[in-house]
């Protein structure tokens, strides 16, 4: 085939690079659009703020429990060193740090004073006051490089002593010596190698007297697996106990700390800088922007006006930072504006929530905002990810307010968020002694108006976190 030219002509949608900067800019969160502004603050001599000493960001403390991911399964190897006479010297020389003058104690003090310790330093200052010899405080100190962040000992003992040094002439008796008096330092349940094995040392260490106690030790060293299950019959069984005994037993339980690693941990607050407030005023509820997650930026006056005022050529690459400048300000203020414009239309639509909770949470969908400001899905889409809204009741992200809908026997329509709430309600309502089963709260909604089916209410219920009804009986 031959090769030719052809001339053709067609039609071609092209963003502008404004407008990329627009959508881009719609898209991030705050803390983005913060570390966009920065960026462009080092970048750009002609960008300057309006005022730095209002640029402190307003920040609302996010507890939700939801943020409660357990990330503490990552364990901590035992260093491992090739090296003999590394090993050697570190072991004459107290590597692990337990010996300690009276300058360490008092610097120690005063660390503990101003912050909460690790559980590393927690244990290794017990064991400094401990009145065990050096070697055994330094084969302890090895024992607690191995625990993980719940405080257990995963890696067997049998395996740290492979990986000791042959020189340093520590067998396996000396490690369950040590293992045994570290569980006896003041924590009860360190270092344990199981759930049954900690709960059982914090049982031990409780006084002799306490009611049921020996009877909790049985269970949780032997039909721990039974309480799990919540499988009572087969405990008054094996157990040979009544009710009252049992449940003596399972409350003892439930108050002990299968974590006993837990409190050292020192997890940093989440924060999220709400991009709008909403307020009831006269009776109507309000959106306002948050200006203090705003930043107030300007065009340098002095730098435009030496290039206003020179007849020179200005040079180019000033000149294209003065029009950068002036777009970010437009497209900045433009981000702003369109985030309080779908606010208050979520909140003009989700009024009932504001007033009376989640239960009267309507539904709502993204096409709807977007043809009540005549905008793009898409756009709606930008503007509700990672935006947040505080309100009276708490700060939601904005696609929260969005929601699927269930008809109602009525003719109504009632949204996934309520029917959510509705569940929550009904389990929390329900008698512990006899739970609601999934059919069972089927039937109660569709005794309310809304026919919802079982495998629906499951699904309902694992997204709020609720144990099936088996794991959620109690005596």
């Amino acid at each position: 085939m031959k090769p030719t030219l052809q001339l053709k002509q067609s039609q071609q949608l092209t963003l502008t690079p404004q407008l990329q900067q627009a959508i881009r800019l719609l898209q991030l969160s705050t803390l983005e659009v913060n570390q966009e502004v920065a960026r462009l603050l080092d970048e750009n001599p002609l960008l300057e703020r309006e005022d730095e000493d209002a640029m402190q960001p307003y920040t609302h403390g996010d507890t939700a429990s939801t943020s409660t991911v357990d990330n503490s399964e990552v364990k901590d190897e035992m260093p491992q060193q090739a090296d003999e006479e590394w090993a050697k010297e570190d072991w004459n020389e107290s590597s692990f740090s337990v010996a300690s003058g009276p300058d360490d104690e008092k610097e120690a003090r005063a660390e503990l004073a101003a912050e909460t310790p690790s559980l590393r330093e927690h244990l290794i200052w017990q064991l400094n006051m401990s009145q065990h010899d050096m070697r055994d405080r330094k084969i302890i100190g090895l024992l607690i490089d191995a625990l993980d962040g719940n405080g257990y000992l995963a890696q067997p003992l049998e395996e740290i002593v492979e990986m000791l040094p042959e020189q340093l002439d520590i067998t396996l008796d000396d490690l369950e010596t040590a293992l045994v008096q570290l569980q006896h330092l003041d924590q009860p349940g360190i270092a344990a190698r199981t759930l049954s094995e900690c709960l059982a040392l914090q049982l031990k260490a409780l006084p002799e007297d306490t009611p049921c106690r020996d009877l909790a030790l049985r269970l949780v060293l032997q039909h721990l697996n039974l309480l799990g299950a919540h499988d009572f019959a087969k405990l008054k069984k094996v157990l040979r106990c009544d009710d009252d005994e049992l449940r003596t037993v399972q409350s003892l339980i439930t108050h002990l700390q299968p974590r006993p690693g837990a409190e050292f941990e020192q997890r940093a607050a989440d924060y999220v800088v709400p991009d709008v407030v909403v307020e009831c005023h006269h009776g109507g509820w309000h959106v306002r922007l948050n200006q203090a997650a705003m930043p107030r930026l300007r065009v340098n006056q002095m730098y435009a006006n030496i290039l206003q005022q020179s007849n020179e050529k200005n040079p180019l690459q000033l000149a294209g930072q003065l029009q950068e400048a002036r777009w970010f300000i437009k497209n900045l203020h433009q981000r702003f504006d369109t985030i309080l414009r779908v606010s208050q239309t979520i909140v003009d639509r989700q009024r009932n929530f504001f007033e009376h909770g989640e239960t009267a949470m309507r539904p709502l969908v993204l096409r709807e905002i977007a043809e009540e400001l005549d905008l793009h899905e898409s756009t709606i889409s930008r503007v509700t990810t990672q935006k947040f809204m505080l309100t009276p009741r708490g700060i939601y992200e904005l696609k929260y307010f969005f929601c699927s809908g269930i008809a109602t026997e009525s003719g109504g329509i009632c949204s996934s968020t309520a029917i959510r709430a509705l569940i929550k309600q009904l389990v929390i309502q329900e008698d512990a002694r006899h739970p609601l089963t999934d059919s069972r709260m089927s039937e109660i909604l569709a005794q309310q108006g809304i026919s919802v089916a079982r495998r629906t209410v499951a699904k309902y219920r694992e997204l709020l976190n609720i144990l099936p009804v088996n794991l959620r009986k109690s005596l």
